[in-house]
């Protein structure tokens, strides 16, 4: 449940499906960090804030059910990318906005959240992506479940990039400083060493 009564419920969806190439093939969720699953450390970060939790993941569902309420899988075989797995959190979810996180952030924090659903908001009928350096984040964003319709008409035309699908939506930005840790990609076991302190 969310914490700040003046919030709209949101569902929110962590994104664990993918193929796991920079981790040698490894399911990049239960690749661990600091002793537990990266899907763990962003469970808890994000638990308190909703009643609808969902992970996409492409195998090992049953380590993945404690984590979740809800699972769901892509409706192609052979990893066909981020955009099926928020797809399949579009049409699962049980609130009107979906809020997207990779599995490989741990460190993003509470007050980024906030952010995030603050910010998508006031601007209820558009998707929000993360911003730094001039670089999007199209994995870190807020999806108007409302434009399901639009990602199944891009995804059936041959579209695979989910940046390019939100901000043909007219995306709002939330801009993040330059080089700003919580936004690390700890998605190779290099970076997962050198990423070996906890921060709040």
């Amino acid at each position: 449940m969310t914490r700040d009564s003046q919030l709209p419920p949101c569902s929110i969806l962590l994104l664990a499906g993918g193929r796991g190439q920079r981790m040698g093939g490894q399911d990049k969720g239960l690749v661990e960090w600091l002793g537990e699953p990266l899907i763990a450390h962003l469970q808890r970060r994000v638990r308190g804030l909703t009643d609808d939790l969902i992970i996409s993941c492409n195998r090992n569902r049953e380590r993945y059910a404690p984590f979740a309420d809800q699972l769901v899988v892509d409706d192609e075989g052979d990893f066909p990318g981020p955009l099926a797995g928020i797809r399949a959190g579009l049409k699962a979810a049980r609130h009107s906005h979906l809020l997207v996180l990779p599995c490989d952030v741990p460190r993003i924090d509470a007050a980024l959240l906030q952010s995030m659903r603050e910010t998508a908001n006031q601007h209820p009928e558009k998707p929000l992506m993360l911003r730094h350096d001039e670089h999007w984040e199209p994995l870190l964003c807020v999806i108007p479940v409302a434009l399901l319709t639009a990602f199944e008409d891009a995804w059936n035309a041959g579209e695979r990039s989910p940046g390019r699908v939100m901000r043909g939506l007219g995306a709002t930005a939330l801009e993040c400083p330059d080089n700003d840790p919580r936004l690390a990609n700890l998605n190779t076991p290099e970076l997962l060493n050198s990423h070996n302190t906890v921060s709040d």
